[in-house]
């Protein structure tokens, strides 16, 4: 199944299961990417949303996001679960307000009298030379936020286990779909199933470097494993799956057993998720460390349309496989970078 008819079934399993899920959002109706609309050709996308549950229960939006999350908000709080497509994740920012102010905080702010199930899901579309407004990737921005859980699925079968999961919580939940994943392929069982959330998993055993990969990160790590485990050097590669709540326990276990780490993360390196986790493994695993600590990012630049710089700033396999050489000592070299991109893309360490 691929990444996107995964999500698709996940949400069709859970309207099935549950009548309070609903669908809103811009074009829910007739769903652009084919979440919510079907041609029938696979057992993921058997039809038209709107035909299987009505309007009532798939609904378009206008198009303001602070409209469609503080609805969301208030639906979640009177009894429904609504899964709000927000499309680009950049358009998250027009409703920062109710993010952090409203479904953050109402649980607490109403001493757990009210619950908020409600899932917002966006697309990071980084990568497609969108250019500067549609290409960010803002989850280390909601991680800094107490009361939101983060969900960065990298596979088909993470993409439907974890959004099971995420209408089935009565917290808050965001998460964000690298599209470059959108058309990736996997296996997905027939049966339902569920992720819980805070529990990584380890998509290759090593035991030479821990490779902790994010989102699109992910496959490119694994393809770096494989070309350095030629060279002789054995990478094991984590995917977190979730940021908030991240499995803190699965990564210093690794790196305790590794020694080395190499954090792989498609957003800009200030403050980032990679920042996070390798803070969290030098105040926990500081002692097994036998070499510093590399965070392979996205520069701290806007993003060009030109598709000729654009593609140099993500992690890449070629990236990745030179921070995970530097590690282990052995020799690095950095393809060229594009004229005046920060400084780190032309050191032996891209981030």
């Amino acid at each position: 199944m691929s990444y996107l008819g995964a999500i698709g079934a996940a949400q069709r399993e859970a309207m099935e299961a549950d009548e309070r899920v609903v669908i809103i959002g811009e074009d829910v109706e007739a769903n652009v990417y084919g979440t919510t609309g079907g041609s029938g050709k696979s057992r993921a996308d058997k039809g038209d949303f709107l035909q299987m549950f009505g309007s009532n229960r798939i609904r378009n939006t206008p198009i303001s996001e602070e409209v469609i999350v503080g609805a969301a908000i208030g639906a979640a709080m009177t009894g429904l679960r609504p899964i709000v497509d927000l499309s680009y994740s950049s358009f998250l920012y027009m409703a920062m307000d109710q993010f952090v102010n409203q479904a953050a905080k109402n649980r607490y702010m109403f001493g757990g009298q009210a619950s908020l199930p409600v899932v917002f899901r966006s697309a990071m579309f980084y990568g497609l030379n969108t250019g500067a407004h549609h290409s960010d990737r803002p989850y280390p921005m909601f991680m800094n936020v107490p009361g939101l859980k983060i969900v960065v699925p990298s596979s088909p079968y993470d993409a439907k286990g974890l959004l099971r999961t995420a209408v089935d919580t009565d917290d808050p939940v965001l998460t964000f779909e690298a599209c470059t994943l959108w058309g990736s392929k996997g296996e997905v069982p027939e049966e339902e199933y569920s992720i819980p959330f805070g529990q990584a998993r380890t998509v290759r055993e090593g035991t030479d470097v821990t490779v902790v990969a994010i989102s699109s990160a992910v496959p490119e790590a694994v393809a770096a494993a494989e070309q350095l485990a030629e060279e002789g050097i054995s990478v094991e590669v984590i995917d977190p799956r979730t940021l908030v709540p991240l499995d803190t326990a699965a990564i210093v276990e690794s790196v305790s057993r590794t020694g080395r780490l190499v954090v792989a993360d498609p957003a800009h390196r200030t403050c980032s998720a990679a920042a996070e986790i390798s803070a969290i493994v030098a105040e926990e695993a500081f002692g097994s460390l036998l070499a510093p600590i590399v965070r392979v990012t996205t520069p701290d630049t806007q993003i060009p349309f030109s598709p000729a710089l654009e593609k140099q700033l993500y992690p890449n396999r070629s990236y990745i496989g030179d921070a995970v050489r530097r590690v282990t000592g052995e020799r690095v070299s950095v393809p060229p970078t594009p004229e005046g991109v920060d400084d780190a893309l032309s050191t032996q360490a891209p981030r």
